[in-house]
């Protein structure tokens, strides 16, 4: 063939058996890896079918913290799942760890500062958190005294402001979770007009009980046992008045 420039030029074209070739070798390569991923596919379903249908492996787990397989008699020997067993039951121990001491006599004091100070509008509020600190049969129990007595009625009526301080808290010897305290209670009612000042210094026996560390109570500690018994007492209703526990303060 020759071009327009007159020059000759021999034009080398590819031969159609060779280019026929070529195509059939890429389609050979692409159908080999094609049946290779679907035979790793089907046996990848295959497993997790297996696995599936497997029964799942129960293990039991005695209070002395050896394990053994549900169904099978043989005992587990490994050494790392009974370590992990024991190791979890010392972590739940310790996540349950006796209240302290000191937490003992921050809950006696949170209860007798609510319990025994309030003022006419605060009263139902300090006495419902009390309540709520209290086993269920001594909330029942001083509910139905406080409904029985009129407290509330009466703190209201006389407006009636309490005022309580601690001397001290001492844990009793005898008795587990038990603390005698010393307070002074300064209770100012008016009586036709005229105010009268009752102080009193008593002596309150407080019993804890345990119960579950939650949310809501994180020390585990309730009140079980109170009672209250005076000590000395003075009453004032002269002319000049002035409370002995704001000199203190």
């Amino acid at each position: 063939m020759k071009r327009t420039d007159g020059t000759a030029e021999i034009l080398r074209y590819t031969r159609y058996y060779e280019q026929d070739g070529r195509l059939r070798a890429y389609a050979n390569r692409a159908m080999l890896l094609t049946t290779l991923f679907a035979i790793v596919a089907t046996g990848a379903l295959g497993f997790a079918v297996f696995v599936r249908l497997q029964p799942p492996t129960v293990i039991r787990v005695d209070s002395a913290g050896n394990a053994t397989v549900v169904g099978h008699p043989a005992r587990l020997d490994t050494g790392p799942t009974t370590s992990l067993v024991l190791e979890t039951q010392v972590s739940a121990d310790a996540g349950e760890a006796a209240p302290t001491l000191l937490e003992g006599k921050a809950v006696v004091r949170r209860f007798l500062e609510h319990y025994l100070a309030y003022t006419p509008d605060s009263v139902d509020r300090s006495f419902a958190e009390s309540l709520n600190m209290m086993t269920s049969n001594l909330r029942t129990f001083t509910l139905n005294k406080l409904r029985d007595q009129d407290t509330v009625g009466k703190i209201k009526e006389d407006h009636i402001i309490s005022d309580f301080r601690i001397r001290s808290i001492d844990q009793a010897k005898d008795a587990p979770w038990t603390y005698v305290v010393f307070g002074v209670k300064e209770v100012h009612r008016v009586r036709n007009t005229a105010e009268v000042i009752d102080r009193i210094v008593g002596r309150y026996d407080v019993r804890l009980a345990e119960e579950q560390r939650s949310e809501r109570n994180p020390s585990g500690l309730v009140i079980a046992e109170y009672s209250e018994r005076q000590m000395v007492g003075d009453r004032e209703a002269g002319l000049l008045q002035q409370s002995t526990l704001e000199k203190q303060r």
